[in-house]
């Protein structure tokens, strides 16, 4: 294996919750109410969307696919969901530092090079939101190609740390049984002073509609034998990720920086109100029937 490459899982494509608009002659994120799931080819226009986006849409209500579902490769979270704070070279897209809060590794003159994490707010190096918290969760859609990813990438605080709890509940509640479980991704809107009311958006996973937790528990199990039965290996397959993930100090490339940049680094990135805002009134009634049949199901 070459040292340094970053063996990350096979990527067939991308989910997102926004886009890519020319505006004034420039390339700028615009935050979206539903979720796209793209192929890996870009043209002028934007990124091409797979067929897996036409079928999804035709089952979901009014055309807007709002939950995705999904089947994790791995039983350990964080091999699922790959986050750190990430700070990027803002002209080549390079990773030049990325750390957990605690530690971090830095290219230096002499290499890579290890040094405390103190965190955005009190890095010097991370000073006028230079330095983000950067997210990479691996699902599967297709079960013709079970080792083959769609990723989500975010750098919003919202995603990342509900995406990890849920991991980390449903692979503690399952018995570390988080690849056999039948989930979803879920878009969900909240609104915050930060966001001045509006709603923002951000992505959880929940168990698929009509399961409860009993159920998909009994259903993960009988799978797990099934596949020992079979011969397959989950517990080596979770190791040789980890170490696919560990042959590189950096697991982002040149070519992911600069597609985070154009993502999540827009020229007016300083009025962080204008870019997570949103004002999709369809999304938050679609929220308030949701909760209203919830109370209904209830009673």
């Amino acid at each position: 294996m070459i040292k340094g490459l970053a063996i990350t899982p096979p990527v067939l494509g991308r989910i997102s919750i926004g886009k890519i608009v020319e505006k004034n002659g420039k390339r700028l994120p615009e935050k979206d109410d539903q979720f796209t799931i793209t192929s890996q080819i870009q043209t002028k226009d934007g990124w091409v969307k797979h067929p897996l986006d036409e079928q999804l849409r035709e089952k979901a209500q009014n055309g807007k696919l709002r939950t995705i579902p999904v089947r994790m490769i791995f039983n350990e979270p964080e091999l699922n969901l790959r986050a750190e704070y990430s700070l990027f070279d803002r002209q080549t897209g390079r990773l030049i530092c990325s750390g957990n809060g605690e530690t971090c590794q830095r290219l230096g003159q002499n290499g890579i090079e290890q040094h405390p994490c103190p965190s955005p707010d009190l890095c010097p190096l991370a000073q006028g939101g230079l330095c983000k918290p950067y997210g990479r969760l691996y699902v599967n859609l297709d079960e013709s190609d079970e080792f083959g990813t769609f990723i989500f990438r975010t750098t919003g605080f919202n995603s990342i740390r509900t995406l990890a709890a849920r991991l980390s509940y449903y692979h503690a509640a399952s018995g570390n049984l988080l690849s056999c479980l039948p989930l979803q991704l879920t878009l969900r809107g909240k609104s915050t002073t930060q966001s001045y009311r509006t709603p923002i958006y951000y992505v959880d996973l929940t168990l698929r509609d009509g399961v409860n937790l009993q159920e998909a528990i009994i259903s993960a199990k009988q799978i797990d034998e099934q596949s020992k039965a079979a011969g397959f290996y989950q517990e080596a397959l979770d190791f040789t990720a980890r170490k696919g993930f560990a042959n590189a100090r950096f697991e982002t490339d040149i070519e992911e920086g600069l597609d985070v940049l154009e993502e999540y680094y827009p020229e007016q990135e300083q009025n962080r109100a204008v870019e997570q805002q949103a004002s999709h009134e369809g999304f938050v009634q679609d929220i308030q029937q949701g909760l209203q049949q919830s109370v209904r199901a209830v009673n």
